[in-house]
């Protein structure tokens, strides 16, 4: 898991493209709290062949990326 709340782009990306590269997880869950990190977010993990799907909670965003 990767928990990127309180933090604004381009950092939770990068949180998540060091995750990827470090582990490649089948499936990976990603905390955020702001709308753009869910925009770039998605688009890097489509680019990296994820299916993302996103669920609101609250104030935060739940993205699962899974292959």
């Amino acid at each position: 898991m990767v928990d990127a709340r309180g933090l604004v782009c381009p950092m939770p990306v990068a949180m998540v493209q060091k995750e990827v590269k470090k582990n490649a997880p089948a499936e990976l869950t990603v905390l955020v709290d702001d709308k753009c990190a869910v925009e770039n977010i998605s688009r890097f993990a489509s680019n990296a062949g994820y299916e993302v799907s996103v669920e609101k909670e609250g104030t935060d965003y739940r993205l699962t990326l899974k292959k």
